[in-house]
């Protein structure tokens, strides 16, 4: 196996064996379908229904409001009951199309029908991307048919699979890695039209041998890809430490992975991209891991977009006792979730439920300069002074120490003896600094 790797990272406990050799559970919907016009990085779609509109599976609902937005597919068929705003994943509030599900699930005309995308010129593959309103489902939201045309696409000489998942407990990519890999290389090679130049990796850490095998299959007779084996460490399916451990090339805040001559896509926007160009199905489905072990019983579910996250609580037959904590994603980089009851979007990935609040156990103690954070830190920071900086509200030295390269992964905060919330006060930090390089 390869040791390619990157400098920094922790290893925390796994928890993947709670759902790994559970196959995906297709999920149908219950009651009202609600879809958010905020699944995505940059500008809202602009509702493009009215209440009492019949729509269809497929039909396009929200369109994209500017060059970084992207456009909401209905995944149902029915009436829209509403377009109101409806409180989201993280606590905030969007306009949101509301629909009826009819049961019927009755699709747009050529649904699902085969198209031969060597028939297609790149101009015309974006587009569909674009129509399909694809964004990264790795957990950042960017629009993909946006990343797909970078300024010198001649200049772009490597398209990474993001395989790793390095995030504990989740499984949903490994799944899709075992029980559709050729839909992956489909989706690789009608990325790789569009880069003559480019090498196809597709990135996969060495603690998923049977995923490896089964891509490195697939993979068998295609000249232009690989299967790139990675060392297991978090967080190795990081962007950039994704590409420093597979290229050895290196990127900054300031720099996107195309000016390191890269593309970085997630296994499901993958898969996403060749439903869309090779199907004819926008993205309107997407598989989630429902673990941890206030589940009777975990499970990978295949989902319709903007169903409901108590709706699936059930899948995982219920929860064996109260959580303490549930959370939206994995519990490095994803956050609390205080109410079910909201949608699922483009990119959500789990529900992790916990018996216990860890986390809330702990009480901090002053820093003791053991220096642990920055051993584990992969952006090669000092997040001790960092953190003093923060915690002052002194953002020109916090900017000064480079902490707008943090990329909030939770490293340090995990290995601190002294349970300090760095990665908390570095997202506060950065979200205050951004803000105030918007206003000048």
């Amino acid at each position: 196996m390869s040791e390619a790797t990157f400098r920094g990272g922790v290893h925390p406990y796994e928890g993947k064996e709670l759902s790994s050799d559970l196959p995906i559970k297709t999920v149908m919907p219950k009651g009202d379908m609600v879809f958010p016009m905020s699944q995505h990085i940059g500008a809202p779609a602009k509702p493009i229904v009215n209440k009492g509109d019949k729509v269809l599976v497929g039909q396009k609902i929200g369109e994209a409001s500017g060059f970084i937005s992207a456009n909401i597919c209905c995944s149902v068929s029915g009436t829209v009951k509403a377009v109101e705003p409806r409180m989201l994943l993280n606590g905030s509030s969007a306009m949101c199309v509301v629909v009826e599900n009819d049961g019927n699930y009755t699709g747009i005309e050529g649904l699902g029908e085969d198209r031969d995308y060597m028939g297609l010129t790149n101009d015309e593959i974006r587009e569909i991307v674009k129509e399909a309103g694809i964004v990264g489902m790795g957990g950042a939201g960017f629009p993909t048919n946006v990343k797909l045309a970078p300024k010198e696409p001649d200049k772009i000489d490597y398209i990474l699979v993001n395989g790793a998942e390095c995030e504990p407990y989740l499984t949903s990519d490994y799944r899709q890695m075992l029980e559709c890999p050729e839909e992956i290389v489909g989706g690789l090679k009608v990325i790789l039209k569009l880069f003559d130049k480019a090498k196809g990796l597709i990135c996969i850490e060495d603690n998923k041998p049977e995923a490896i095998a089964k891509m490195q299959a697939a993979v068998s007779n295609e000249s232009r890809i690989d299967v790139k084996v990675l060392k297991t460490k978090y967080p190795q399916g990081g962007e950039r430490t994704l590409i420093s451990a597979a290229t050895g090339r290196k990127i900054y805040s300031k720099k996107l992975p195309a000016d390191a001559g890269c593309i970085v896509d997630n296994i499901s926007t993958v898969i996403a991209i060749y439903r869309a160009v090779c199907k004819r199905t926008p993205l309107i489905t997407r598989v989630m891991t429902l673990t941890g072990d206030a589940f009777k019983k975990p499970v990978n579910v295949n989902v319709r977009l903007g169903c409901n996250h108590a709706d699936l609580v059930p899948e995982g037959e219920g929860f064996g006792q109260e959580p303490a904590k549930i959370i939206s994603g994995g519990p490095m980089m994803g956050f609390a979730m205080f109410d079910l009851n909201v949608p699922v979007t483009k990119t959500s990935s789990s529900i992790l439920a916990m018996t216990k609040d860890e986390v809330a156990e702990f009480e901090p103690t002053p820093c003791i300069r053991c220096g642990r954070c920055v051993e584990a830190c992969p952006g090669n920071l000092v997040p001790q002074k960092m953190a003093v900086a923060a915690m002052n509200n002194d953002y020109d030295t916090f900017v000064s120490l480079n902490g707008m390269e943090c990329y909030e992964c939770g490293s340090c905060t995990y290995v601190c003896p002294a349970k300090r919330p760095l990665t908390q006060s570095f997202k506060q930090a950065r979200q205050h600094v951004a803000a105030q390089a918007r206003k000048k």
